[in-house]
């Protein structure tokens, strides 16, 4: 059990090891120490990085060794909930410091107030400082948490943890469902940390740019590598050259091996018919000869034995080389019926009203295979729209019309039914396509043979997603427009390479609800859509400043005149 034991900010864990209660282990005799500076602790999806650090921050118990903390930990979990009938400052933990500061100037003397606030007497400074480091400085401490949005709720409890003063500070994904404004302000938090020791759980290459060090939890061990996400990728590229030279090295002395125990048991069988030979012709005494015969026996087999030996080592050593190799797949798929010809219309709004959210116009007109972003701060309305378009929510008033066939991947990923395997799930949505096909194209998608059998319900987060992915992409009809609602979402960085690669393949209209800039710029996006304005021939970074200034704007009660390239009302 995490417990603080020593002044000096500190973080070690001794042969740490952890199942879950159905026997599956998580960690196997992990030691691990972390000092000082900010690490990003990265991993594949299912390596146990959040299990790792619910086990750090205490919130797990582990099955054999121990953790120890040196000073005061804080921690930032992947879900937060906070009761919206708080006030902000309750939630930041300063309501009682603050009741007892209107006492003490109201002219109430109680020794209770001062033993409330201890030498913090300048800590709602320091809290309104804290919340507007991140952004939130229009956020009033009297306000309830009901009125915040999902995105300042995360910053308001990092608020709270940084106001604890850490000496330690566990991050878990943080920038999950954070706007680009809030990852902004999360980024500044990182890179003004510091002292004491930050670890962070992150997809987000842009925060991982911003760590000392990348600590890689691989098959239930740590590698450390210094620097951050570039560093990190470079000594990869590195590593997996010289892996490359080992397996190939292997490979040839395996051949070389068994080439040399053939080329072996051929002398062998020489012999032995020599010796068949000679004692036909009785050339020996039988005495002689049989003493011969066993010493020729036991020669070749310490013979056979070290080139099976040598061979085996070969083996071992080509099996270890295999192991260095990761496994990078990538989903290749063919989808040539998805295809939409330049200039065709596949989806028009005419004065569109959502019931949430805003388009100055609402109208809209997509054509061809263009690729486009909707972006906006949390709360802006984009889920609510994508729901709109689909026809899953009635607009308050005008219309949306597509004009191909379209398929929604939503951020909750229930479009799989929990009992069918990943493969009835695909055939429900792609009736009249053979098995065969469906089970071609699932390889395609790294669901080869008895993986294509899974239920869907057991699958892990990013598994899930490639499921749900395949199963909107192979419908049939072929979908001709393809809308994603946060696809990046606790996807790991392999799943988002995976998800660009698939996406590379499809010759559709997209249409990306998402908040992970660097993503949409990687994918090819052609035009974004912030809702209440569009622009064209634009920069992720050009978007991100756009919603800065019109945030400033809202802040400051007036407007903000944009002058940009490409703006224009939707």
């Amino acid at each position: 059990m995490a417990t603080p034991t020593a002044p000096s900010a500190s973080l070690t864990c001794s042969a740490l090891s952890f199942q879950w209660p159905d026997g599956t282990t998580v960690l196997d005799g992990l030691s691990l120490g972390i000092g000082r500076g900010r690490t990003g602790l990265v991993g594949t999806n299912g390596a146990g990085k959040s299990t790792l650090l619910r086990l750090l921050a205490g919130r797990l118990r582990p099955s054999q060794g121990s953790v120890t903390v040196g000073g005061s930990l804080a921690y930032l979990p992947q879900n937060i909930t906070l009761d919206t009938t708080l006030r902000v400052d309750a939630a930041l933990g300063i309501a009682e410091q603050r009741d007892a500061l209107r006492a003490i100037e109201a002219g109430d003397v109680d020794e209770r107030h001062f033993e409330t606030i201890g030498d913090d007497w300048d800590v709602e400074e320091r809290a309104v400082a804290t919340l507007g480091s991140l952004g939130l400085g229009s956020i009033e401490l009297d306000r309830t948490v009901a009125q915040l949005s999902g995105g300042e709720t995360v910053l308001l409890r990092l608020a709270a943890l940084l106001l604890e003063r850490p000496d330690v500070l566990l991050l878990d994904e943080p920038t999950n469902n954070l706007d680009v404004l809030a990852r902004r302000r999360l980024y500044e938090a990182v890179d003004n940390w510091r002292s004491g020791v930050l670890v962070v759980v992150s997809h987000d290459i842009e925060l991982l740019e911003r760590v000392d060090r990348i600590a890689e939890l691989r098959s239930g061990a740590v590698n450390w590598y210094g620097g951050g996400w570039s560093a990190y990728q470079e000594a990869l590229s590195v590593e997996q050259d010289a892996a490359g030279r080992m397996l190939r090295a292997a490979e040839a002395d395996v051949r070389r091996q068994k080439r040399e125990l053939e080329e072996t048991e051929v002398k062998l069988a020489r012999r032995r018919r020599q010796g068949r030979k000679t004692e036909a012709d009785g050339g020996l005494p039988k005495i002689l000869a049989g003493r011969r015969k066993q010493s020729a026996q036991e020669s070749a087999g310490r013979l056979r034995g070290l080139q099976e030996d040598r061979l085996s080592e070969a083996r071992d050593r080509h099996e270890e080389a295999a192991d260095a190799i990761r496994d990078d797949a990538e989903i290749r798929v063919n989808l040539p019926h998805t295809a939409v010809p330049t200039g065709r219309t596949v989806l028009s709004l005419h004065e569109l009203r959502p019931r949430f959210g805003r388009l100055q116009q609402g109208d809209l007109h997509v054509h061809g295979p263009e690729r486009i972003a909707l972006v906006g701060r949390n709360g802006a309305g984009k889920t609510t729209l994508m729901r709109t378009l689909t026809g899953e929510l009635a607009p308050l008033s005008g219309e949306a019309r597509t004009h191909v066939p379209l398929r929604f991947l939503p951020q909750r990923l229930d479009v799989l039914d929990d009992q069918l395997s990943v493969a009835a799930n695909v055939a429900r949505m792609a009736p009249g396509v053979t098995d065969n096909h469906i089970r071609s194209q699932l390889a395609r998608f790294l669901f080869q043979g008895k993986r294509a059998e899974q239920p869907a319900g057991t699958l892990s987060g990013g598994e899930r997603f490639r499921a749900a992915l395949a199963a909107a992409m192979l419908a049939a009809p072929a979908p001709q427009l393809l809308m994603l609602d946060e696809p990046t979402n606790n996807l790991d960085i392999a799943g988002v390479r995976q998800l660009t690669g698939a996406l590379a393949s499809y010759e559709g209209a997209l249409l990306i609800a998402s908040h992970d800039l660097p993503f949409l710029e990687s994918v090819g996006i052609t035009r974004w859509l912030v809702l209440g304005e569009e622009l064209q021939d634009t920069t992720a970074e050009e978007v991100g400043d756009l919603l800065a200034a019109r945030k400033r704007a809202e802040q400051s009660g007036g407007t903000e005149e944009h002058t940009r390239k490409g703006v224009r009302a939707a």
